[in-house]
């Protein structure tokens, strides 16, 4: 049996520990800021972490682009060669193309490989509910299964990773074409929060408005706590920002009260996201019941 790589990329958020930990590689995508581009790299230390959402701060405009053909080309090949096969698990298609590359790709490479396997895997999700999909599709196989095996069984969890998220202002969602100025305006006036959440078709968009902060982190968790399932075999991941540490710490042992959870994982949110998210955004990421909630239906 055939070797088999997990791959996915920058938009997963997966940490450089859970990646070696699991034997996950990534794809990079790229940031731009004042014609200058870069990759988005994941293994960032909290000070890159910091000075990049102070751009955002101050007012800088990031932007991103999707995994780059060529990166694609990389990373396949670097397997390939190694007789390994290859899961790729993506971003949501609502959010980024590169699933749509990666797949053009494969059926190229693939001809040219004979023999090898490239399955590519529209997540539905973004940020570390991408990087949970990964993790249990390594853990998966760990079982010596194929690349058809891992696909298969990865793509009816898709729906059961429920992520919710909050952020501290409106503003940089504008900035992204999220959501309109006016809305911006009047929710930061009022100090609403949206809870953002990705629906049964991978479209992010706010599931409710919660007013003030505190009440917003609450909900979240909440709303966790709601939806997950076999919470004493899980871990709930977290990721934030550049949140205030203390912040955080505070919505650990909240989370930690109402959920009897494993285990916690705090990571960033990193630069492929945080770019239309912006500064102080926080979200918490579990398995649940299945996602059937859609945007266009509320």
């Amino acid at each position: 049996m055939r070797k088999l790589q997990i791959i996915t990329d920058s938009c997963s958020d997966l940490t450089p520990e859970l990646m070696e930990r699991y034997h996950i590689d990534y794809a990079q995508m790229n940031t731009v800021y004042e014609g200058r581009t870069a990759p988005a790299d994941l293994a960032w230390n909290e000070q890159d972490v910091h000075n990049f959402y102070n751009i955002m701060r101050e007012g800088g405009r990031i932007t991103t682009t999707q995994v780059p053909v060529e990166e694609f080309n990389r990373i396949f090949r670097k397997y390939l060669d190694e007789d390994c096969d290859i899961v790729y698990i993506g971003c949501s298609l609502k959010q980024s193309g590169s699933v749509n590359t990666a797949s053009m790709l494969a059926k190229k490479l693939t001809e040219e490989y004979p023999g090898s396997t490239i399955r590519c895997i529209n997540s539905l999700r973004a940020s570390m509910g991408i990087g949970m999909l990964a993790i249990e599709a390594a853990k998966f196989a760990e079982n010596c299964t194929t690349a058809d095996e891992t696909a298969d069984y990865i793509s009816t969890k898709l729906n059961n990773v429920h992520e919710f998220c909050t952020v501290n202002t409106l503003d940089h969602l504008k900035r992204a074409g999220r959501i309109k100025a006016s809305s911006a305006f009047f929710g930061n006036l009022l100090g609403v929060k949206p809870i953002i959440v990705a629906d049964a078709d991978g479209e992010q968009a706010a599931y409710k408005k919660i007013k003030g902060r505190l009440s917003s982190l609450s909900e979240i968790v909440a709303l966790l706590q709601e939806h997950i399932t076999e919470a004493e075999k899980q871990t709930v991941y977290l990721a934030h920002a550049d949140c205030n540490r203390e912040e955080i710490d505070e919505l650990k042992e909240m989370i930690h009260r109402r959920i009897p959870c494993k285990d916690i994982y705090t990571g960033y949110i990193g630069p492929i996201i945080g770019a239309s998210i912006g500064p102080d955004a926080v979200a918490v990421f579990a398995f649940g019941d299945e996602q059937t909630f859609r945007i266009g239906e509320k």
